[in-house]
């Protein structure tokens, strides 16, 4: 009887908090992409090459992102060879993101997480950001926005005919996670 329930607990808990004793997480795929407003018009940039790994043990999930700044595609090279520029991808190819989770913050359908994230040679800190969260059989999706600027980055806004970019670059995030 005993194992029985046991058995029910475990079919009943979220997937999460389950996994989440002593468990590592994968990024199976990603979508991130990048937002710049001008005037003039409006630009994407997208990657599909982001690498992310998880740890959750004692209570705690850490989790490192990592996306090359070349990855990043906008439908036009020149403008992409010059964000490189603009943001100093030769000297740091990386744009890392680390996150620290309490293990049963992924029990809710929105998860809400302090980030650090490196781009440009700086770091900027981000307070409780929220991301949906679904879990989909054994993955974990997970999706929102990073309220990022150029000015938390110390990047100067690009200009075309003389008029920069706004300072708002949201960085959007759609994450599969496995285990």
């Amino acid at each position: 009887m005993n194992r029985n329930l046991q058995i029910a607990f475990l079919f009943l808990t979220p997937s999460w908090l389950v996994l989440a004793a002593d468990t590592q997480w994968v990024l199976e795929q990603s979508t991130v992409t990048y937002h710049v407003s001008h005037p003039l018009h409006q630009i994407d940039g997208v990657s599909h090459a982001a690498r992310g790994k998880g740890v959750c043990q004692a209570g705690q999930c850490d989790f490192l992102i990592a996306v090359p700044v070349k990855s990043f595609d906008s439908g036009d090279s020149n403008r992409d060879l010059h964000m490189i520029q603009v943001a100093r991808g030769a000297k740091f190819p990386m744009v890392t993101v680390r996150l620290h989770l309490p293990a049963d913050a992924a029990s809710q359908p929105t998860i809400h997480a302090d980030l650090e994230v490196e781009f440009a040679g700086e770091t900027a800190h981000f307070k409780q950001v929220a991301f949906e969260h679904v879990t989909k059989g054994n993955q974990e999706h997970i999706t929102g926005t990073i309220p990022a600027t150029l000015a938390d980055f110390k990047i100067d806004p690009p200009s075309l005919l003389a008029i920069p970019t706004k300072n708002e670059i949201p960085i959007r995030v759609d994450m599969t996670w496995r285990q």
